[in-house]
């Protein structure tokens, strides 16, 4: 079973959105992916922090869904980083309300000696430094690293985040931050660039309007499902990631084409998350139900069409 290192936050979340809010919930972009990479067959681990407040049964969770938890550091006396957000009525723009780094603020990364030989590393998005902290602790060069990031580091930790960015196969950005990374606006143009910088694979993520795989000259478009309700978009993106990590760990297939389905089961997953408030749905979710719904991708994506 191939090996799947995760990197990013396990934290507190507090969300309001148009259909309600919430009091503090699970949340960190680790324990979506997690969740997300939990319906492929991948031996997945994840690092990260926490405070002493965090509760067991949260941990319990992650372990239950088959996900070794040795690399969560659990600081004594500590407090976990804590989220705050409120989501404007498009749910497609939100205003922080509280960041509270506590734990988070001093992290410093330790990858279990097990994983040190992963083949496939999903960084999320965290500080650069750490970033790359993770990736020196490496004892054999994985197959395939991926880096999710996003604008906050753009505009404090540029030089520390084109130094990670050299270093691995696949970025995820959203359109706004591609934009901002390359100072190109047209995403063909920014793809270009930012593969410049050191991915092969560009994966820039449209909310609500899908996602897009750029390699070379090469571009696949996967949309999103069109859902009767999207209740808080909170980790969507980190699903997104875990899905697609997930994919490809368990495929063990690096190529653009097999990336193609990686975006699709990624896109897949995402669409249970946003249905309800935090991890909710993640946690409940059956793998009949996400077979179920990639029949309804094909559906949406495939035709036959007559070319003189």
């Amino acid at each position: 079973m191939n090996k799947l290192l995760i990197v990013g936050t396990v934290a507190f979340d507090a969300i309001e959105t148009p259909f309600g809010k919430t009091d503090k919930i699970l949340g960190g972009a680790a324990t979506y992916i997690g969740l997300s990479s939990s319906f492929f067959n991948v031996d997945a681990a994840i690092v990260s922090v926490v405070g002493e407040d965090f509760p067991k049964e949260h941990l319990d969770l992650l372990a239950n869904k088959g996900i070794n938890i040795e690399g969560i550091e659990i600081v004594k006396g500590g407090k976990t980083f804590f989220w705050s957000g409120k989501y404007h009525n498009d749910l497609n723009s939100r205003d922080t309300l509280v960041t509270e780094l506590n734990v988070l603020a001093d992290f410093n990364p330790i990858v279990p000696n097990a994983y040190k030989n992963a083949e496939v590393v999903l960084l999320g998005n965290l500080h650069p430094l750490v970033q790359t902290g993770v990736l020196d602790q490496m004892e054999t060069k994985p197959k395939l690293i991926v880096l999710d990031t996003m604008n906050f580091w753009m505009d404090c930790a540029l030089p520390e985040l084109l130094d990670v960015i050299k270093k691995v196969d696949v970025i995820t950005i959203n359109d706004e931050e591609a934009r901002q990374l390359s100072g190109e606006y047209s995403l063909v143009k920014a793809s270009q660039k930012i593969q410049t910088m050191g991915p092969k694979y560009v994966v820039i993520k449209k909310g609500e309007h899908g996602a897009l795989l750029f390699h070379n000259k090469e571009v696949f478009f996967a949309p999103a499902l069109p859902l009767e309700e999207v209740f808080d978009p909170t980790g969507a993106g980190d699903t997104f990631a875990g899905g697609f990590a997930g994919y490809i760990a368990q495929s063990e297939n690096i190529s653009f084409d097999n990336m193609k389905n990686g975006i699709i089961y990624g896109s897949n997953l995402a669409s249970f998350c946003v249905e309800k408030f935090g991890t909710e749905r993640m946690e409940k979710l059956e793998k009949e139900e996400v077979i179920a719904r990639l029949q309804q991708f094909k559906a949406l994506t495939q035709f036959e069409i007559e070319l003189d």
